[in-house]
């Protein structure tokens, strides 16, 4: 029972993080498949917060290190983006709630909805590096042994990949993406979906590492301050 768990929560996160990427390209695929994937995002999203109901109500509970503090800003901020993103997205739909138009509000619709999807990337991933310690322990569950040579082959991915994502942040401009330096996201069409996919994908594995370690540091920081207190 309790794998089935864990490869529920598994598959349901996977499927958030494919359509968080998915929806980057934006009509790189289709406006109408952008609009689709962005329902899916939506409903694993409110999946995942079920399936955490425990954290979610224990939030008002226990005492808060440094760690469970930037922990639960995080989750707070993707709230707040992703409701951003989901009421921008409705606002703009030309195909599943194009009867949902509210005049004069198109422009600022768009910046919010580039403004929420941007910021939400670098948030869920580093959301994902933080508890990445406990995605290993549910993935290794899955599997009857443990496997040193499929450890090292997997890190070693992973880092190569967040190497690549440094230029690849650069290359996208993300920066600019960010702060709204740019008001439209300009696509290649000459150079089709699948570079944009993998680029974002490495920049995403980026900010999973920073997650990463900078939650191991936090909770040894906490740990640290919980001894001298």
């Amino acid at each position: 029972m309790k794998n089935k768990k864990m490869a529920v929560r598994i598959m349901t996160d996977t499927g958030m993080m494919i359509c968080l990427l998915l929806l980057m390209p934006y009509s790189l695929l289709s406006e109408t498949a952008h609009e689709w994937i962005g329902i899916a995002m939506l409903i694993l999203f409110v999946v995942h917060h079920i399936l955490n109901r425990k954290w979610l109500a224990s939030i008002a509970k226990g005492k808060y290190t440094v760690f469970r503090w930037i922990q639960t800003v995080l989750v707070i901020i993707m709230l707040v983006l992703m409701a951003g993103s989901m009421i921008s997205g409705i606002l703009l739909s030309d195909h599943i709630f194009q009867m949902i138009k509210i005049n004069g509000t198109y422009m600022t619709a768009r910046q919010i909805h580039m403004f929420c999807a941007y910021w939400g990337l670098m948030v869920m991933s580093l959301h994902l590096g933080i508890h990445w310690n406990m995605v290993v322990a549910m993935t290794g569950r899955l599997f009857k042994k443990a496997s040193a040579i499929r450890t090292w082959i997997v890190r070693s991915i992973a880092a190569v990949a967040a190497g690549y994502g440094i230029y690849a942040f650069g290359k996208r401009q993300i920066v600019d993406y960010l702060f709204l330096k740019m008001h439209f996201v300009f696509y290649d069409y000459e150079e089709g979906v699948f570079p944009f996919l993998i680029d974002y994908l490495t920049v995403m594995i980026l900010l999973a590492f920073i997650g990463y370690f900078g939650g191991k540091v936090l909770r040894k920081k906490s740990l640290r301050l919980s001894h001298n207190g």
